[in-house]
């Protein structure tokens, strides 16, 4: 075995973040640093850092590699002996596969993983919500605004409790009425997101509060300079207008140097891909599934 894996950490981010800014494409939501921290515990991830890429490694549900990070131009495939580490490797963007197939021939094998594309959206449309695919969302964050007393903040750590609290409300009300193995695991990301989100680098976030009390929160990640990915959007739906009014009011006030806003995947969930669809994506970033070797 060539590569020397380790648990992901805290202390390696500036390291695995120059790996990324080295990445040819625009990376998928799923290389955020705050997504590999948030999930490393469900996945059991490890990160291995040789010859200027990072090789990222989950045992959790099944052993598999994730796309390596870095400069993938670099890099002669076909010959590289890191790549007999693993021959599963999931969560490859549409440019690395691309080289990969080259590289490889016929002794690998692709597949496109639909559920797992990622939505990418314009930044200035969900500021603004013009246009008639838009009068719907519109009309809900008015009522939002005319409806209830509301606060908008930055999320700070001064904060990190509230939002946990509210996080710990609205997974106990999904328990009850529509449990869910993802949605528990997910909870684990969060807390594990939320608890360190003043040693997380460049993260921001942000909390609606009605009378005071924390309704809805997101937090979201520079990817480059022009996109930025939202990880977690939480709201409490017996607020008509929640969703709608986070999602914009976070963007303007937070994210409005950005061009574009990565929402990540939907899963392969029927109502979540209607609803992010809804929202009329500029475009999307197709993943793939490889066995090489």
């Amino acid at each position: 075995m060539l590569l020397k894996f380790e648990p992901v950490s805290l202390d390696r981010q500036q390291e695995y973040s120059a790996a990324l800014n080295g990445c040819p494409q625009l990376m998928t939501s799923d290389f955020a640093f705050a997504n590999i921290w948030g999930w490393a515990e469900y996945y059991q991830l490890e990160w291995a850092f040789h010859n200027g890429l990072v090789w990222i490694r989950q045992n959790h549900p099944e052993p598999a590699c994730w796309a390596p990070v870095g400069p993938w131009d670099n890099y002669e495939w076909a010959n590289c002996k890191a790549m007999q580490d693993c021959n599963k490797y999931i969560r490859i963007p549409e440019y690395l596969a691309t080289l990969w197939e080259k590289a490889f021939g016929d002794n690998a094998s692709f597949e496109e993983k639909r559920d797992q594309w990622d939505y990418v959206y314009s930044v200035e449309e969900l500021i603004s919500l013009r246009g008639k695919s838009f009068h719907k969302k519109k009309n809900l964050l008015n009522q939002f605004k005319k409806k209830y007393n509301w606060e908008y903040s930055p999320m700070g750590t001064e904060c990190v409790e509230e939002v946990l609290d509210m996080q710990a409300e609205w997974i106990r009300w999904f328990e009850e009425n529509n449990p869910s193995e993802a949605l528990v695991a997910e909870n684990t990301a969060i807390t594990r997101v939320l608890t360190n989100l003043d040693r997380i680098g460049n993260l921001r976030g942000a909390t609606l509060r009605v009378d005071g009390k924390v309704i809805a929160y997101t937090v979201a990640e520079p990817l480059c300079d022009d996109t930025m990915v939202i990880h977690f959007e939480k709201g409490n739906v017996a607020y008509k207008g929640i969703y709608q009014a986070i999602n914009q009011m976070f963007l303007e006030n937070q994210g409005s140097e950005f061009v574009n806003v990565n929402r990540e995947q939907d899963l392969g969930d029927e109502g979540l891909r209607k609803a992010k669809l809804s929202y009329n994506p500029s475009f999307m970033m197709k993943k793939y599934e490889a066995i090489i070797g």
